[in-house]
């Protein structure tokens, strides 16, 4: 039935394309044409059964004809009946002075009251949801009614003759008729990729044969969409892996558009592999991957027994059996689910596995050592979330190159939460955590190979001391290390600020001393004299 329509289509895409003839504008899409038949003396065959809307005609047949005329005929025998009984039970008080003829199972029927029922004679077909309403087939028009439906079964039978029949003609050309539905596939798939295009400004990027993913200006076409209807502008995305630098580590505030980040890179990069358009500039650039391996929220199954983090492990295991240099896999809150010390570090044991890999990726953490591990390896690359500590408030773009900081304190504070809540996490996670994380957020990028080297070598022994438990063994091993690593910021500060720049570098005791025994920095690290110290 719906066979005439795609064939008319094919027909007039095909005369279109041919129109243009083999040219560079639609070669491709002319090449398609070729082999598809458009069978004109089917769709004539087909015109003359089915009408535009797919309905028999009462021409497709004589007998058709004769029997549709019959059942018309019929109908209005039986509406004029009915007409008269009803308005004879409405003389008599039988029914309601505005009662209307009604249909139950295919026939017409009269609305009864249920104390009159037995007053109208007839056949109860139904009755109402509350018991007060009988619908009743008056014994006069119970015949005509038998007829109607003695001609619809009559219908039925002459309309699966006529199909079959014309089945039949149409099975001798299955195969060109079989190319005409491929083909019209194509064509609407083609047509709808370009129509979302051009409605949500999307272009065809460089395909890289170097390995190279860059992004400039990407959307997220979800997430634009849904900013768009509330009136609000997407902050578009600009970020790049190639062969040096394969995996990005995005750390940063909650809710600042990690997850965003690495789901609009996954959709971009998922959208290129498929064929279509994306929302981006045309000089950003996509390898082609053999396969995209993705771990997003929380798959937790008590069917399966899994918790959390040992689905997320699962999804660990795939990747660390797949993982090569033709995949990208897209990790959110790496490691996170259980206790952070062996998180983070079963973590980091499975970040270095996809580097010897050399795998592509994007992950999001908020875990130091991955962030650490970023910074000392090649390979791999921070990236951090941008955030307005004035406002304090999320930006929501891509910075590369430097770790992101969670702003707990600052978010905690922004929102409201109890100062002297604020006031105590902050005694228990210790000023030196706090301004050792700032540091490395704005200078951990500034840092010599040899620094990072040290800072890590100071992480490890630290971590070691950790697992002892005792808790003065760790006191006096995180004042060694933050002592240490504060004396490496205050000797880049010593070796990038101007003369009488004072960088802070947050509290600390002690101060340093110049070659001839002058303070050069003091307790917060800002540059001083003699007299100043005195």
């Amino acid at each position: 039935m719906e066979q005439m329509l795609p064939m008319e289509t094919s027909q007039q895409i095909a005369e279109l394309f041919k129109a243009f003839g083999d040219t560079t504008r639609v070669r491709i899409l002319y090449e398609l044409t070729r082999g598809v038949s458009c069978f004109p003396h089917l769709v004539e065959r087909l015109d003359r059964v089915v009408d535009s809307d797919g309905t028999i005609r009462d021409t497709a047949s004589e007998e058709l004809y004769a029997i549709r005329r019959s059942i018309r005929e019929r109908e209005g025998q039986a509406a004029k009946r009915l007409q008269q009984v009803l308005q004879a039970a409405k003389r008599a008080g039988i029914v309601e002075a505005d009662a209307q003829l009604s249909v139950r199972d295919g026939k017409s029927v009269i609305p009864v009251s249920a104390a009159n029922k037995r007053k109208l004679a007839g056949f109860i077909h139904d009755e109402s949801a509350t018991g007060r309403t009988f619908y009743v087939e008056p014994v006069e028009v119970v015949e005509l009614n038998n007829e109607l439906r003695e001609l619809e079964y009559a219908e039925m039978r002459e309309i699966v003759r006529i199909l079959t029949e014309l089945t039949a003609e149409l099975r001798v050309d299955v195969e060109g008729l079989s190319r005409i539905e491929e083909y019209l596939t194509r064509i609407d798939l083609l047509r709808a990729k370009a129509r979302w295009a051009l409605d949500n400004g999307a272009v065809k990027p460089i395909i890289s044969t170097e390995g190279r993913l860059l992004v400039r200006k990407g959307r997220h076409p979800l997430l634009e969409q849904t900013l768009k209807a509330q009136g609000k502008a997407i902050v578009p995305l600009d970020m790049e892996l190639n062969a040096e630098r394969r995996i990005l580590v995005i750390s940063g505030p909650n809710a600042g558009g990690k997850s965003v980040c690495l789901k609009t890179t996954g959709i971009l990069q998922y959208m290129v592999q498929c064929g279509f358009l994306v929302p981006c500039l045309e000089n950003s650039e996509f390898p082609l991957f053999d396969s995209l391996m993705i771990d997003i929220g929380d798959q937790q199954s008590l069917e399966n027994d899994l918790s959390t983090y040992s689905s997320h492990l699962v999804n660990m295991k795939a990747m660390l059996q797949e993982a090569s240099e033709r995949t990208l896999i897209m990790i959110d809150e790496f490691g996170s689910g259980t206790e952070p010390t062996i998180g983070g570090a079963i973590s980091e044991s499975i970040l270095e596995r996809f580097v010897e890999r050399k795998a592509y990726g994007v992950i999001t953490t908020h875990y130091a050592n991955i962030k650490y591990f970023a910074s000392r390896n090649e390979g791999v690359a921070n990236g951090a979330m941008s955030f307005d500590v004035k406002q304090i408030q999320p930006l929501f773009s891509l910075e590369m190159g430097k770790p992101g900081s969670s702003f707990a304190i600052e978010v905690a504070r922004k929102i409201g939460l109890p100062e002297d809540i604020v006031r105590k996490a902050m005694d228990k996670a210790g000023e030196d955590h706090i301004n050792l994380e700032k540091q490395l957020r704005e200078n951990g990028d500034k840092l010599s190979e040899e620094d990072k080297t040290t800072i890590q070598t100071e992480i490890d022994a630290f971590k070691k001391v950790r697992e002892g438990n005792n808790a003065e063994e760790i006191k006096a091993a995180m004042e060694g290390f933050t002592q240490k690593v504060y004396a490496i910021f205050g000797k880049l500060y010593q070796q990038q600020a101007p003369e009488g720049a004072a960088p802070d570098m947050g509290a600390q005791g002690g101060g340093q001393t110049g070659p001839n025994g002058e303070t050069v920095y003091d307790a917060d690290y800002k540059v001083v004299d003699d007299e100043e110290q005195k």
